[in-house]
């Protein structure tokens, strides 16, 4: 599997001043559902956006991304339509590239990335945050088997995946192995900037 990050043509130094909080985390981790949580909570805050994903693959009730067929992700990396893009699980995946008016504008911008384009990331935005979102193995494997998305790959490849580098470390670590509204109020004090230790 190929993963790849590239940046945005014309870009110097860090963008700021906004904040960029990138989830990260195993599938099955529980991502998308802390995700919701956090977002729900910050719907009346325009200080903070949750920016759709660009995804080779349907929308689904687990995932609001904008769809888009391979050619025209193609297209649109070549036209320098993303800030970011990256290949995971036989996919291609973006954030788009209005996040960088976003954070020129003061804003923080929550994304859910694949952990290859961490290094990448920290070096094009001058404040990033990464939250780990984790949980047991064991509770990895029945979240992945009860979602059932066969278009992901082999359930077991995906839970032996890592990434060696350091630039990936996380900021913060959540294992998200009880209550999800426990675990969304963690990451929403994390993306208010309200101070993350227990």
């Amino acid at each position: 599997m190929s993963e790849t990050a590239t940046m945005a043509e014309g870009e110097a130094g860090g963008i700021g001043p906004g904040r960029l909080v990138l989830v990260v985390g195993p599938s099955g981790a529980g991502k998308d559902t802390l995700l919701r949580l956090a977002q729900a909570a910050c719907i009346d805050d325009n200080d903070i956006v949750f920016p759709r994903r660009v995804v080779t693959r349907e929308s689904s009730a687990d995932e609001d991304n904008i769809a888009m067929r391979p050619d025209d992700f193609r297209h649109a990396c070549e036209h320098g339509d993303f800030a970011v893009h990256w290949e995971a699980h036989g996919h291609s995946y973006a954030l788009p590239l209005e996040i960088n008016d976003d954070i020129r504008a003061g804003r923080a911008v929550v994304a859910n990335v694949s952990r290859t384009v961490i290094g990448a990331l920290r070096q094009a935005y001058a404040n990033v945050v990464v939250v780990a979102i984790t949980a047991p193995p064991d509770v990895l494997a029945q979240r992945l088997a009860a979602r059932a998305r066969h278009s992901d790959g082999n359930i077991a490849d995906r839970l032996t995946r890592s990434v060696n580098d350091a630039s990936a470390s996380a900021d913060v670590t959540i294992l998200n192995a009880g209550s999800a509204d426990y675990h969304g109020r963690h990451l929403l004090r994390v993306i208010r900037n309200e101070g993350w230790h227990e």
